[in-house]
């Protein structure tokens, strides 16, 4: 698992960054976060853990920038803040955990666990295209943090026809047999409909391939 630690306290950075990693996890640590938010973007991670109040963009602007930019990661934030207001707005903004300073490190890997364990939950029905989202494949359902996105029956259908050939690319033609039932529509009204299902989804997780087609990517999660 590749985590990435923002915490400005460099001792206690140190101390979490050891313990992680001799616990088998991959840590890179930043104190600034805009730095974080300038090398995140390029790279992809499994979880984040963020102190609130660390230079240039505390924890909690730095995940809603993330999110504006439609990368979404777990995140557990740890912080010896206690307002309420800014406990509710980690919560508001999606993240999985809030820790209290100081904390047991050993207590830290719990939550890391539990949150392993709630990924881990989805049966073979289910198929998890990011860390974020989940496809149902019996009930042709997409899921944002085991959550229900709604979307019309047709961009079900996409979606079901997508996931069902991970990894492949799904040409024109077979969206227009399998999903728009052979009728004799254009290329257009296919690429249309292909961009609101694009635009409605949280991550983009469909790849375009120009004048062929789509393709959804299967990822690795590991520990």
């Amino acid at each position: 698992m590749r985590v990435l630690l923002l915490e400005d306290e460099l001792m206690l950075q140190s101390a979490i960054a050891e313990y992680l990693e001799s616990c088998g996890y991959s840590v890179e640590v930043y104190e600034d976060g805009n730095e974080a938010f300038e090398h995140i973007k390029p790279h992809r991670y499994d979880l984040f853990i963020f102190d609130i109040n660390v230079p240039s963009i505390d924890g909690l602007n730095l995940l809603q920038k993330l999110q504006n930019d439609k990368i979404f990661v777990p995140t557990i934030f740890i912080s010896a803040i206690t307002q309420i207001e800014q406990i509710t707005k980690a919560y508001e903004l999606g993240c999985f955990d809030y820790l209290k300073k100081p904390f047991h490190l050993q207590e830290l890997t719990l939550h890391i666990d539990r949150l392993m364990k709630r990924g881990d939950l989805c049966s073979k029905n289910h198929v998890r295209i990011s860390n974020m989202y989940t496809y149902e494949i019996s009930k042709k359902r997409v899921y944002f943090d085991g959550t229900e996105q709604t979307l019309t029956n047709r961009q079900n259908e996409i979606m079901h026809l997508l996931v069902s050939n991970i990894d492949k690319i799904v040409d024109f033609d077979m969206l227009r047999y399998c999903v728009w039932d052979r009728d004799e529509i254009d290329n257009a009204t296919i690429r249309a409909e292909m961009h609101r299902v694009r635009i409605s989804l949280k991550e983009d997780i469909i790849d375009g391939i120009k004048g062929v087609g789509y393709r959804i990517k299967s990822k690795i999660f590991k520990m």
